[in-house]
């Protein structure tokens, strides 16, 4: 029985390793013909690393025109090698197949497969050593420099060289690329702004250098089809599906590079031939099986684009019955099929798309589009092999649902629209329906708990939703207090991975939290009462948050950090960046297309933000507003002594603050969330520490008791 088990993974195993052309994507002739030899490179390929190193090595040097020029050859050097790679592996594969025909049973049977696998070993190295200009080993890199290049550091550099060299253009472009795959990185935003503005640079002449075409593409489709543009909308979903599957075959052969056994200390790996065979291919195949996820998912997102190649057919099937295409509907319509084979609306659509067709047309002669079936053909294949090898070899592996369909935000239109209901009700076109929204009922106006805190302003004065300012939440006194104890307790770089300047080089940052000022006034460090304090205002602040947006449940710290913002002397001249760029507190703001994207590494479980100032003896540092452009102030809050600033976390209200220009600026920031799940654990061990407190001060009480005087 095992042996039958193990003899079907082969089988699985050798059609999988073939060239990847037969098993999916479009078809395309050329590549089924043999490739003739690859001409080698003039002059040795640079390794991309040295380069990279040498360009930040100028950078900081001040040698900017260096810098550009190693940078931009790092980067040259990086994406031809993933293109020597990609290209010498469809070379081999067609040239060297895995499975040599007239392979049969008996002694040796085994022979012509390994000979036709140290072929194809050969012809790789061939193939590199040619293109490459010397060994492939001169370009491997550490996890490090990789890393890098995909969170695309080397274009932040490039940014800053070239507006050094008063390359404004080139600036903005590096900038714009750089911050496409780091939406939420604090500075990149105000720098493009602020490249934009003086090099005169509109909107539509950014350009993403790294974008993927086949992003690109369906983009553009989706724009076009809610414009009813249907041939043109055509035009650009068929564009974005073969270069689609063109990714997919590069994705899928820079899976066949080293692998990391993270399992065992490779130096000590000591696994027999099939064992290692297996460990290595098993995580070269998941790697493949997951470039469905790594190509839905756009640049800086760790989420893809739900249901993301199926919507291409989806898209299609619609848009060619709106242009009389009715076969290459019913093809489209069947592709999706093979995704979602139950789905309800594309099967009312198949009907209705055959009884459109003419007379002479047979229905059942038309198919589902050749290029998918190939393609989900292998994915099945591959899902059984990786279940089938998990558990007989013995490591953990779960299917995730690639082509989900439902529930979360949505990345894109799930659901075509701009369909004419009336006229799909004539004609029998089945209509979707997108899910409605669940909207937390929003409210505010309620009690303010404590006597002295002023009103200020409400959402609507403030121009936003959920909004609301107040002022003498602390007294004189107390913020003194609190200033005074935060110099005992701030470190450099607290709350933002040691970074003393982790949102602009201009300013300094120091911070304290509940928990660290607890335990100083505990050891006499600092004063108790002035420790405690710092507890019991923001547990005011929780207390008046909840009371004014009327919250139907509980509101939990989620985060409690007091922060203070020094402008560093000498870097105030000419300044014109943020104190913290905008953004928003539970999603990741992306400006250009107007959305706030609900997903990690954004904080989405916090509900609810207040900031509590504790002095104004500064220049700048106002909080500001923006609408969701990152752009458009919508409201400016000068900082002072007790002052009070809370809001909803959501995208619904973009903020940040301006630089700080002289001074220091402190407050206390605090993070609120309506799901216990995510309390913050510091605050519950500093409400212990209160309790332990308490304890001894009621104990302290009783001592002191006189028993005469109870009688």
């Amino acid at each position: 029985m095992r042996e039958r088990i193990w003899t079907k993974l082969l089988l699985l195993l050798l059609l999988l390793l073939l060239p990847p052309p037969l098993w999916g994507g479009p078809q395309d002739s050329r590549r089924q013909e043999p490739q003739p030899e690859p001409e080698p490179e003039r002059g040795p390929l640079q390794p991309y690393d040295l380069l990279y190193a040498s360009g930040i090595a100028a950078y900081y040097s001040g040698d900017f025109q260096r810098a550009v020029r190693d940078l931009e050859a790092a980067l040259r050097s990086h994406r031809r090698l993933r293109e020597i790679r990609a290209r010498c592996a469809r070379h081999c594969a067609a040239r060297r197949p895995l499975v040599p025909p007239g392979a049969g049973p008996g002694p040796g049977a085994e022979l012509p497969f390994f000979r036709a696998l140290l072929e194809r070993a050969r012809c790789y190295r061939s193939c590199e050593h040619q293109r490459l200009g010397g060994p492939e080993s001169r370009h491997r890199v550490s996890e490090d420099v990789r890393s890098d290049f995909q969170r695309r550091v080397p274009y932040n550099y490039l940014q800053r060289a070239y507006i050094k060299l008063n390359q404004l253009e080139k600036a903005v472009e590096a900038a714009h690329t750089f911050f496409m795959a780091n939406p939420e990185h604090m500075e990149i935003q105000q720098n493009i702004e602020n490249y934009r503005t003086m090099a005169g640079v509109e909107e539509f002449q950014l350009v993403d250098r790294e974008a993927k075409p086949h992003l690109e593409s369906y983009s553009a489709g989706v724009k076009h089809y809610e414009a009813d543009d249907f041939e043109v909308a055509i035009k650009y979903f068929e564009q974005a599906l073969r270069e689609y599957f063109s990714e997919d075959v590069e994705c899928r052969t820079l899976c066949e590079g080293p692998q990391r056994f993270e399992e065992y200390d490779y130096l000590r790996y000591k696994a027999g031939l099939y064992e290692a065979i297996a460990d290595h291919y098993m995580q070269v195949l998941v790697c493949q099986h997951e470039c469905v996820r790594e190509l839905a998912t756009r640049p800086g997102r760790l989420s893809p684009i739900e249901n993301f190649l199926p919507l291409h057919y989806d898209y299609l099937q619609f848009a060619y019955y709106r242009v009389g295409e009715y076969v290459k509907a019913l093809e489209c319509a069947k592709a999706y099929l093979l995704f979602h084979p139950d789905d309800e609306d594309v099967l009312d659509n198949v009907d209705y798309y055959e009884s459109l067709l003419d007379e002479n047309i047979d229905p059942a002669s038309i198919e589902a589009r050749e290029d998918l079936v190939m393609f989900v053909k292998r994915h099945k294949l591959e899902s059984e092999l990786i279940k089938s090898a998990a558990e007989g070899l013995g490591f953990l592996y779960t299917e995730p649902n690639y082509w989900i369909s439902y529930g979360g935000r949505q990345d894109e239109n799930r659901i075509p629209s701009g369909v004419n209901i009336e006229e799909a009700e004539v004609h029998g076109l089945s209509m979707r329906k997108k899910s409605p929204n669940i909207v937390r009922d929003l409210r505010e106006g309620g009690p303010l708990l404590f006597e002295n805190i002023t009103f200020v302003y409400n959402s609507e004065q403030l121009n936003g939703t959920q909004r609301v300012l107040l002022d003498n939440v602390l007294s004189e006194e107390q913020c003194r207090e609190l200033h005074s104890v935060a110099s005992g307790i701030m470190l450099v770089g607290d709350g933002y991975r040691g970074k003393t300047s982790p949102h602009t080089p201009n300013e300094k940052f120091e911070g304290a939290t509940v928990l660290k000022a607890l335990r100083f006034g505990y050891e006499g460090r600092v004063p108790l009462k002035s420790a405690r304090l710092f507890y019991d205002i923001s547990e005011k602040a929780r207390k008046i948050v909840e009371s004014y947006f009327m919250l139907n449940s509980t509101l939990y710290f989620s985060y409690t950090h007091m922060v203070c913002r020094t402008a560093l002397s000498g870097q105030q001249d000419r300044r014109n960046d943020l104190s913290h760029p905008i953004h928003a507190d539970n999603c990741l703001l992306d400006p250009e297309a107007n959305e706030c994207w609900k997903e990690p590494p954004a904080y989405t479980f916090r509900d609810y933000s207040a900031l509590l100032y504790m002095n104004d003896d500064f220049e700048g540092g106002e909080f500001i507003f923006t609408e969701m452009d990152a752009k458009t102030v919508t409201a400016s809050i000068k900082p002072k002594c007790g002052r009070m600033i809370s809001f909803s976390s959501g995208g619904e209200n973009p903020h940040g603050v301006k630089a700080v220009t002289k001074g220091q600026r402190c407050a206390v920031a605090l993070w609120f969330t309506l799901d216990p799940l995510y309390r913050e654990l510091e605050r519950i061990q500093a409400d212990e520490v209160i309790a332990i407190l308490d304890r001894e001060q009621q104990g302290k009480h009783e001592v002191n008791i006189n028993p005469r005087d109870e009688l």
